[in-house]
């Protein structure tokens, strides 16, 4: 029988180098997106009859929004100014911020440019991208001669 002792330390160390290098580039991808970029995180889901865009943007009103589609573009954007409001209170600490910003996506043929469609609820701005009937066809069986 062979009893190996494993250091805790050096365990958790290699771990912690693993962790770091192993989600080093994303989290500099989240950082510079949201951070310097200004872009929302988005979801896109690709369904049977049409493509689903979800965008975290909590703390704006349907009205802050803008979403166009300009040749085979679809840009989403929001122009957002901090409220100065008086108030007799001292303020401790401000983490709130709402930024604007101005995200794009290219759309092919395949979308039914007339048939887009936007709503905003609890802060996900849910956009739903029908498909063509061209491109909604299923497989078609092609026989052997």
């Amino acid at each position: 029988m062979t009893l190996v002792k494993v250091n805790p330390l050096n365990r958790t160390f290699d771990g912690m180098m693993k962790d770091f290098f192993n989600e080093f580039p994303s989290t500099v991808g989240k950082t510079l997106r949201e951070d310097i970029l200004h872009f929302p995180p988005v979801n896109i889901v690709d369904k049977a009859d049409a493509y689903h865009l979800e965008m975290s943007v909590p703390g704006f009103e349907k009205s802050d929004f803008n979403v166009k589609l300009e040749n085979n573009v679809l840009t989403v954007s929001t122009e957002k100014s901090g409220e100065n409001t008086q108030s007799t209170d001292k303020l401790i600490r401000k983490e709130f911020s709402y930024k604007s910003f101005k995200r794009s996506f290219t759309i092919d043929e395949m979308i039914d440019a007339e048939q887009i469609s936007a709503r905003y609820e609890n802060g996900i701005l849910k956009l739903a991208l029908p498909k063509k009937e061209i491109a909604k066809a299923g497989a078609k069986e092609i026989s052997i001669q």
